[in-house]
């Protein structure tokens, strides 16, 4: 059974989305405040955090980041602040996706299976590219850079795999978001900025035999020579 941190000082809130997680066979854990929140992720070691980011004590963009300072557990971000700046930087500190309160509960669940469907995949068959310096494999989500095992979350990895699976082929924003974020994703093409943004950080300069190109006025592309 899948166990999700559910982090928002709302109890009403925290008490909805346990009803319909638990009603979807998912184990559920409630904390209401941030530091609340890092000592249950301690102690409970959950398979996904939805994260408020108004807590006290610690606010959710905190939590964020000490989390990835060790994990790479899917976190989704619950926000009452609907603004680009906010969403971007939590997808900058590793969120994996967010929600803009108020929200449907349904809406929640269906987020949390999708990303549940991407980060366990239940095809037998090894999913994996490989260029010089760089192997992508989407069977254990993992990614080695010049020998080297490079801690990648979930969107990131699923991105340059879907690039890399596909050498010099470009792709809108809007392209990407269908096939890497799916269709019950509602953000913005920003969104594919940024995790292109995060994951020049681990790839620029590896190798010159491949390359993560923008392709100005249109999108991206894995340009391989």
């Amino acid at each position: 059974m899948k166990k999700i941190l559910v982090v928002d000082d709302d109890r009403n809130i925290s008490e909805l989305l346990r009803l319909y997680l638990e009603k979807e066979g998912f184990e559920t854990v409630l904390a209401y405040d941030g530091m609340e929140a890092l000592d249950c992720f301690t102690v409970e070691n959950p398979d996904m955090i939805l994260l408020d980011i108004m807590l006290p004590k610690m606010d959710g963009w905190q939590v964020c980041r000490q989390i990835r300072k060790s994990s790479n557990v899917p976190i989704i971000m619950l926000t009452a602040k609907g603004e680009t700046f906010d969403k971007i930087l939590g997808l900058d500190l590793g969120a994996d996706d967010y929600v803009v309160k108020p929200f449907d509960a349904k809406e929640v669940v269906a987020r949390v299976k999708a990303i549940f469907r991407r980060t366990n995949p239940v095809e037998p068959d090894i999913k994996e590219v490989s260029y010089d310096k760089l192997t992508v494999n989407l069977s254990n989500y993992d990614m080695t850079v010049d020998g080297k095992h490079v801690d990648t979350p979930p969107k990131e990895l699923e991105l340059i795999y879907h690039l890399a699976s596909n050498p010099n082929k470009v792709f809108t924003r809007n392209q990407l978001l269908d096939e890497v974020w799916g269709f019950d994703y509602y953000g913005d093409s920003r969104t594919v900025d940024v995790h292109v943004k995060r994951l020049r950080e681990k790839l620029d300069g590896v190798s010159d035999m491949w390359s993560l190109k923008t392709v100005w006025g249109v999108g991206y592309k894995f340009e391989t020579k």
